[in-house]
């Protein structure tokens, strides 16, 4: 029977809120119990029912992704997606959020949201090769804004560096939006060192649970409640939710999971992260359709005297839960003993289907394990079926609301004066969304392991060489894995659907501008509350964006991350919500790293072309241009056609495996003259540009964006025959698709002609100081 001192009265409505669940909820935990809830068992419930780990508003949603291809060999449902590289190897790879955490400890909730990950992946049986990162703030002009940047990176660098995981790549934009909420999301890439993956289903009857790793303390109690609910003033209060990391000791638990793993002697494995032992037993148990028996008294603790409560519910970090085999639990606790971590047998694998919890030789908790982690509530809501009546307004701005040209020169409506072509690109380079993150990179190690092909801002998608265990022959062609990270909060505020249709398609964009073909994703949903009819409405157009947008580019959803509540609330009770950020991590495979490539321009006189596509808007609205310009948020994302998009990707994949090409960059924000700039200030090249106007606005031609669009250049040397295999294939190109040339690379400034004239003249020198030191000077 359960302890009936655990049953003393206790303040209902108190704990209901502590715990983030409803009258509701609480009437359906009685009634699958057939009895009141204690306090203890009330805790499991609110973080097993919490967003964070059940997806209670977003699992009808998530449920229509297309998780199945030729590649994938786990998808949602387990640690983290898996899919088959070739050559015998596994890829492991995952994004996870910290919002919340980080926005009241940003270094300790940065931290622990890296090793949270890294856990994932190796829990797997992989060994972690790579992190990135999405990260967004407010304005940075506002020095809260600044310590939580200052904070965040600090953390994450903290962290991957200590533990010897490289930190490849990422993206980070600003705005008003987040200063109360950032975003924290880490993406981690792990290799599969064992024979089988590991699983997290417990199994055989009588099998002894084995706790693994750091001790637990009362750090991160309440953590996936405390994750689940929107911020306000008083969240500081909320400090002992957010876990303390040691990567030191996560690099020890990497190698001893990963040597127990080879054995074979672990049945089951699970982290410990969100909701901590109480998460992993029941998931674990409702995996294998079996039941599992804890005693909290065998918990390795650093605290004394810790309630039944603060031990199930604590999120301290670095540690493992395993079903082991009987007979090698000893052999195990000393692999695990050498490595300086605690190992020790705190329960075992029962029939029952139930989680049975012991504390001081009396029994605190007895839940079905179904009712905590299987057949959890999921909140249905009312999709609306227009767009709101605000968006529909933004929607009719046109670009002939915008001042008329004069002399190459367009007045702004944001500063009141007119500027020329140079200033504005120089205006544009210099803003912290666009400009040069080296002040973040350059703090993390990009290079440990040494398999990083190119160092971060290098290349529009990272790319890691894949070596073979137990390589021998020096000279093999090495594969190697792209990844990239990216979402336009901006666009995907003003139309969640056409926006992350465009982070689908960019992120696939970006894995093929390196020669990549692009495989699979993984997502971090980043919503405000759901409760709200524009919050739940554009959580559903995103997810039936990706549902659309990954079902033609042919690139899975292999799991996740959905983050709700991330909204503040001020003194006044006023909420702010985030811009919507559906993260789409995208990852993909070139069989020969030799032949991939980074966007700067490589030798003088190549030539400059451009692909994109007709059917794909390209237009000023909602652009970086139209807000940091002209200080407009507005008009409605350009519609981009998916099956154009997927061509231009093909095409450009071939012609760089066909060593034509030898530099390519995606025209995102910014549009073209800022892609070229770019591409002039990592190879210290200029450009010379010739573009035909064809009756568009020449701040169009500039600045707009969309189109499916990539700038790439071809070796000088190999002209003609570019030239004639342009020729050949002309009959496989589709109509809508345009490949044209536009210039070529030139000496050391980056000069734009429209119609035979001159409008931009700017030396690369200038260029580069604008872009690289606009975040830094903030410091």
């Amino acid at each position: 029977m359960i302890n009936s001192d655990t049953n003393d009265l206790f303040d209902l409505n108190r704990a209901l809120k502590v715990e983030n669940l409803t009258i509701k909820d609480y009437e359906e935990i009685c009634k699958r119990l057939k009895r009141k809830p204690n306090r203890t068992e009330l805790g499991m419930f609110g973080v097993m029912w919490s967003e964070h780990c059940c997806y209670r508003n977003s699992k009808p949603l998530l449920s229509k992704f297309p998780t199945k291809g030729k590649n994938v060999l786990v998808g949602p449902g387990e640690n983290a997606g898996v899919i088959d590289v070739g050559n015998n190897q596994k890829l492991v790879f995952k994004i996870e959020s910290h919002n919340h955490p980080s926005a009241i400890e940003p270094f300790q909730g940065a931290a622990t949201g890296v090793g949270g990950i890294l856990r994932d992946i190796f829990t797997m049986g992989a060994r972690p090769i790579a992190v990135l990162n999405a990260l967004r703030f407010g304005n940075i002009d506002k020095l809260s804004n600044l310590d939580l940047l200052r904070g965040v990176v600090s953390g994450i660098a903290h962290y991957g560096n200590c533990v010897g995981v490289p930190t490849v790549g990422g993206e980070i934009e600003f705005d008003d939006s987040f200063s109360g909420n950032p975003l924290v999301n880490v993406m981690a890439l792990g290799l599969l060192e064992t024979n089988e993956i590991v699983c997290s289903g417990a199994k055989n009857v009588g099998s002894p649970v084995l706790y693994v790793g750091n001790t637990t303390g009362r750090d991160g109690v309440g953590g996936a409640s405390f994750a689940s609910s929107e911020l306000t003033t008083s969240s500081l209060d909320d400090r002992p939710a957010v876990q303390v990391g040691d990567p030191f000791i996560e690099k020890s638990l990497i190698e001893a999971c990963l040597d127990a793993f080879k054995t074979g002697d672990v049945i089951a494995a699970q982290d410990m992260g969100a909701a901590g032992l109480t998460c992993s037993s029941a998931e674990m148990a409702a995996n294998g359709n079996l039941g599992i028996s804890i005693d909290l008294d065998l918990v390795p603790s650093r605290e004394d005297n810790m309630s039944a409560y603060q031990y199930l519910l604590s999120e301290s970090q670095e540690r493992m839960l395993f079903v082991v085999k009987e007979e090698k639990v000893n052999n195990l606790i000393e692999k695990f003993n050498k490595w300086g971590l605690y190992a020790k047998v705190i329960g075992e694998v029962i029939e029952a289907n139930e989680v049975v919890i012991y504390h001081k030789s009396k029994i605190v908790a007895q839940i079905p394990t179904a009712a905590l982690s299987e057949e959890t509530p999921v909140n249905f809501h009312n999709v609306i079926k227009n767009p709101p009546d605000y968006l529909l307004k933004k929607w009719e701005w046109k670009e002939n609301n915008l001042p008329e040209i004069n002399e190459h020169k367009i007045f702004s409506l944001k500063e009141k004066k007119s500027f020329s072509y140079s200033q504005i690109i120089l205006k544009l380079l210099s803003n912290p969304s666009i400009a040069s993150k080296r002040w973040i990179y350059n703090q993390y190690d990009s290079q440990v392991q040494a398999n990083t092909v190119f160092k971060p801002g290098e290349s529009d998608a990272s790319l890691i060489r894949l070596r073979e265990q137990n390589e021998k022959n020096k000279n093999k062609i090495f594969s190697g894995i792209a990844a990239s990270v990216d979402c336009n909060s901006r666009w995907v505020s003003l139309d969640p659907f056409r926006g992350t249709i465009a982070a689908v398609a960019e992120s696939a964009r970006n894995v093929s501008c390196v020669g990549a073909k692009p495989l699979a994703i993984t997502n971090n949903l980043n919503f405000c509350s759901p409760e709200t009819e524009i919050g739940f409405w554009q959580l559903s157009s995103s997810c039936s964006a990706i549902t659309e947008a990954c079902t033609v580019l042919e690139t899975p959803v292999t799991g996740g991350n959905v983050s709700l509540y991330n909204e503040s609330k001020n003194k006044n009770n006023e909420i702010t919500p985030i811009y919507p950020t559906p993260v789409i991590g995208m990852v993909g495979k070139i069989d020969n790293v030799e032949k991939a490539i980074s966007s700067g321009w490589k030798n003088i006189n190549d030539q400059i072309w451009l692909v994109g596509s007709y059917k794909s808007e390209i237009k000023i609205a909602a652009s970086s241009y139209l807000e940091y310009f002209h200080g407009k948020i507005t008009g409605r994302p350009p519609k981009l056609d998916l099956q154009d998009e997927k061509f231009c990707q093909s095409f450009l994949r071939n012609v760089i495996l066909k060593s034509f090409v030898v530099s390519s960059h995606d025209i995102s924000d910014g549009g073209l003259a800022i892609a070229l700039a770019e591409c002039c200030i990592l190879s210290f090249k200029g450009a010379m540009i010739e573009l035909d106007k064809d009756h568009i606005r020449e701040d169009n031609l500039l600045f707009a964006e969309g189109g499916s669009r990539i700038i790439f250049s071809i070796d000088k040397n190999k002209e003609k025959a570019w030239l004639n295999y342009l020729k050949e294939t002309k009959n496989n190109f589709q109509s809508s698709i345009y490949i044209k040339k536009i210039g070529y690379v030139s000496g050391e400034s980056l000069k734009i002609k429209i119609k035979d004239k001159n409008i931009c003249s700017i030396g690369v020198e200038e260029l580069t100081e604008k872009f690289n030191n606009s975040i830094s000077e903030h410091f």
